[in-house]
């Protein structure tokens, strides 16, 4: 499988290496870091080989790779590190103790696609990876409702130079977090993403590559995300797999349309946190999204939010009416709406009957 390239934007000032909220936003298309291009040409170096052959391929002049401001393209960075893959006969470029063999990430997706979920796929790969090299050890581990991907680094990954070890961690999350994506065809996102190094130069990168949570200066690099995501069956067959690994670039700059755990998370946040999510803006805040987003992603799950709205509204509204006493007028007030009257109209067009018919043919058939 060929290194997943990183889109970035242009470098900003460093921000304090605390946890922080972030918003995922569309990355210009010649913004990856010229860093990372400085990384894979000094694997070139320590292999006492020549670089010159892979950035005359990939159009990568000798000022671009100086500038420490430097940026390439996407793509760009793909041609180069396919080139010095081969060259190298190294998918690790360098970074491990040992070489991974050309088509070694590929014989991992291989091995993982034939999972019946997305939780037994992850876990093929973080074991499996184990065989290839124990410089980086993966493990995918839940607890409540999150499911963490942590990265384990043996102490000669730690000693290597921090722009190598940098690239190194985030092209392993990257990487699992688009397989993961891939094979179940719909965007995960990541409640959270740490690191073990201070904030890079281009930190401002990690807005798009990893949205949600940052922090950095943690214990281990590790990503966060919904568990439910892990339930999900794959969709991807060896045929579409065949065809990702003949350039396997957009499972990094890809931002999928389809998050097929969306409908499932609105309705969640509207019983348990209605009050912040009164609109599209509060609740939008709520899943790291702007407004116009959500209507988007929920127009592709073929859903609408006063739809998603209506539902949890309703369900509520029965759960009340059955197992309370309490006044149509204290229900009403309970499920969000203002008068009366307005509840009865409503509850009368998601049942075809009154709250107070509903209630009593309840207690009717009890």
């Amino acid at each position: 499988m060929r290194a997943h390239t990183l889109q970035v934007p242009a470098a900003r000032p460093a921000p304090p290496p605390n946890a922080r909220a972030t918003t995922a936003r569309p990355a210009p298309a010649a913004a990856t870091p010229a860093a990372y291009a400085r990384v894979i040409s000094h694997a070139f170096t320590q292999a006492a080989k020549s670089p010159a052959e892979a950035l005359a391929l990939a159009q990568i002049t000798p000022r671009q790779l100086a500038d420490p401001r430097g940026r390439i393209t996407a793509r760009q960075l793909e041609l180069l590190s396919g080139a010095a893959m081969q060259a190298l006969g190294d998918e690790a470029l360098g970074a491990f103790r040992r070489r991974l063999p050309w088509g070694s990430y590929g014989m991992l997706a291989r091995a993982s696609i034939t999972s019946a979920d997305l939780g037994l796929a992850l876990g093929r790969w973080c074991r499996h990876h184990g065989l290839l090299t124990d410089d980086l050890v993966m493990r995918l581990s839940t607890a409540a409702d999150a499911a963490t991907i942590s990265i384990e680094e043996h102490a000669a990954h730690r000693a290597l130079p921090p722009d190598a070890r940098e690239f190194s961690l985030v092209h392993m999350l990257r990487n699992i977090h688009g397989v993961a994506s891939w094979l179940i065809d719909s965007r995960i996102p990541l409640r959270e993403a740490r690191f073990p190094f201070s904030p890079p130069a281009h930190v401002a990168a990690y807005r798009h590559m990893f949205p949600g949570q940052l922090g950095f200066g943690a214990a281990q690099a590790s990503i966060q995300f919904d568990a439910r995501y892990l339930r999900l069956p794959l969709r991807r067959d060896e045929a579409a797999l065949h065809q990702m690994l003949q350039r396997a670039l957009p499972l990094t700059v890809l931002q999928y349309r389809r998050d097929r755990l969306l409908v499932q998370q609105v309705r969640q946040v509207l019983r348990t946190q209605a009050d912040a999510a009164r609109n599209a803006q509060g609740l939008g805040a709520l899943l790291h999204m702007s407004a116009r987003t959500l209507h988007r992603q929920l127009r592709d799950e073929g859903a609408s939010l006063q739809q998603l709205k209506d539902e949890v509204r309703g369900e509520r509204a029965r759960e009340l009416l059955l197992r309370t006493d309490r006044p149509l007028k204290q229900v009403a007030a309970a499920v969000g709406f203002r008068s009366e009257k307005s509840f009865i109209r409503a509850f009368r067009t998601w049942t075809g009957q009154s709250p107070a018919a509903f209630r009593d043919a309840a207690r009717e058939a009890a």
